[in-house]
């Protein structure tokens, strides 16, 4: 009826089976239920299902987030933010890493991993429900998108969903491992000025729009988000990986290289930039591939035996030819392109190269 356990300083007695609907586990921060065995200290609002109890270990070896091992604590004063979530912890029980001032609360140091192969739930700070496997016969709606990829989740890659009402929350396994190990506290130099959180959660006041490639951010997609209230800097998680690395005569920061970016104008000549373009993203800064400086007016690639040339598109007999704008194809990855976009180009031989195709070539 009353057990003395190592997260509380006073005995824990089992709560009435009446009253544990109103209480919520410390560990696991779920509702106490009727069907499982609950302790609680009346007089510090302190509960703990019998479960969580024998789950809780004293210290975690090798954790995900922190390599060094994490001891749990309990503090009785103060307020302190856990360097997963960002949320202050409550109440007052931590697993903390004193040599590198790392603290997070309880329910982030526990949250199931999917490290191993057999996982079949897991839970991470980026969304507040725990994610069940999907099982490949299961029914879930028409192409359901992963929120961090945003490609079809299929059958054959391994799929977890929110196990609760959010029926738009799915995440590829792969793209698990490629997420951040914690969600506050991520500086980029695309913001120098405000850390960046990752999140799920939509704006309520205004649409997202990721402010490197100037493109709407779906609000069921995670991505990257400054807390400042007056901010609302974000980025796509794809434009988060994207470092900047050209360098401009005359300007401090480095430049990115951005393939398609909506209704920007190039600073230069002053012209829209509806292909490939060079971009300060802290600044706001675009130029044209073709009015940088030291972008190479004439290529050797390996996709054509002759030099190409860096030329507007469309062409002289393309616009005289009665094709249809839509048949008009690159000659390196043979696919549909838009005839508005910059090409290299070989007159001899009316050889069109998309700079998506070539840009490895035409960046060194």
């Amino acid at each position: 009826m009353e057990i003395q356990h190592f997260t509380h300083a006073h005995p824990l007695k089992l709560v009435d089976s009446n009253q544990k609907d109103e209480v919520i586990c410390s560990i696991c921060e779920e509702l106490c239920s009727s069907s499982s065995s609950t302790y609680g200290c009346m007089e510090c609002k302190f509960f703990l299902h019998k479960s969580c109890m024998k789950s809780i270990p004293r210290q975690l070896i090798n954790h995900r987030i922190h390599p060094c091992t994490l001891i749990f604590i309990t503090f009785s004063y103060g307020f302190e933010e856990c360097d997963c979530c960002g949320d202050y912890i409550v109440p007052r029980m931590k697993f903390s890493c004193e040599a590198c001032d790392l603290n997070l609360r309880v329910k982030c140091a526990l949250f199931p991993t999917i490290d191993s192969e057999d996982a079949k739930e897991i839970q991470h700070f980026f969304h507040p429900h725990t994610l069940a496997l999907v099982h490949n016969d299961e029914e879930y709606g028409s192409e359901p998108r992963c929120v961090a990829c945003a490609q079809i989740c299929l059958a054959t890659a391994p799929t977890f969903r929110c196990s609760r009402s959010c029926d738009h929350f799915f995440l590829h396994k792969s793209c698990f491992f490629k997420l951040p190990g914690k969600s506050v506290n991520i500086k980029h130099p695309f913001h120098p000025r405000h850390p960046l959180t990752i999140t799920s959660l939509p704006y309520n006041d205004h649409i997202r729009t990721c402010d490197a490639c100037c493109r709407g951010i779906d609000s069921t997609l995670l991505a990257y988000s400054c807390r400042e209230y007056e901010c609302k800097f974000n980025l796509h998680l794809d434009c988060y990986e994207l470092l900047p690395s050209i360098r401009f005569s005359g300007h401090k920061h480095l430049l990115s290289l951005f393939e398609k970016t909506p209704d920007l104008s190039c600073h230069l000549c002053g012209e829209n930039c509806c292909n490939f373009v060079l971009r300060c993203v802290p600044c706001d800064i675009n130029i044209h591939l073709q009015c940088f400086p030291s972008a190479p007016k004439t290529i050797k690639h390996k996709c054509h035996l002759h030099p190409l040339i860096l030329t507007k598109s469309p062409l002289e007999y393309e616009l005289n030819s009665d094709e249809e704008e839509d048949e008009f194809y690159c000659d390196v990855c043979e696919q549909k392109r838009n005839q508005k976009e910059l090409i290299y180009y070989c007159v001899e031989c009316k050889f069109i190269a998309e700079v998506n195709c070539v840009v490895s070539q035409v960046l060194s």
